[in-house]
């Protein structure tokens, strides 16, 4: 989904929930390495709860540390492809828009992953 603006993008988002029946939204929650929470982190809190109020569904926020480095490997892994080249340069190199759109899609994915899997250890212990 692209970004349009605050109401059109939560209008477009209640409009994909209600097509969908979904249930419950999974957000990555961007935590600091040492797992403080940053200003960006308060910004992502601040949205999952006008989520929740104007969606009306359960909204969960995940550790999303490390995500998008996870997913440049499995692109690397899987395309062959590599996004910057820090073993020649030691610096990184700009990323396309279309690279980042596809890093930011593959890190919500493993977002999602490690979520179902943390839900199906808390299933399994109960």
């Amino acid at each position: 989904m692209e970004r349009v603006n605050r109401n059109e993008d939560m209008r477009r988002l209640r409009e994909l929930v209600r097509e969908h029946g979904v249930k419950r939204i999974v957000v990555g929650l961007p935590l600091r390495l040492d797992g403080t929470r940053g200003e960006m982190a308060e910004e992502v809190e601040r949205f999952a709860e006008r989520l929740r109020k104007q969606i009306g569904v359960p909204v969960e926020l995940v550790d999303e540390r490390l995500t998008s480095w996870e997913a440049e490997r499995l692109l690397e892994e899987v395309q062959g492809r590599v996004i910057h080249d820090e073993k020649l340069t030691g610096s990184r190199k700009p990323k396309k828009a279309s690279a980042k759109m596809t890093v930011d899609a593959v890190a919500a994915s493993v977002i999602l992953k490690e979520y179902l899997e943390r839900q199906e250890s808390a299933g399994k212990k109960a």
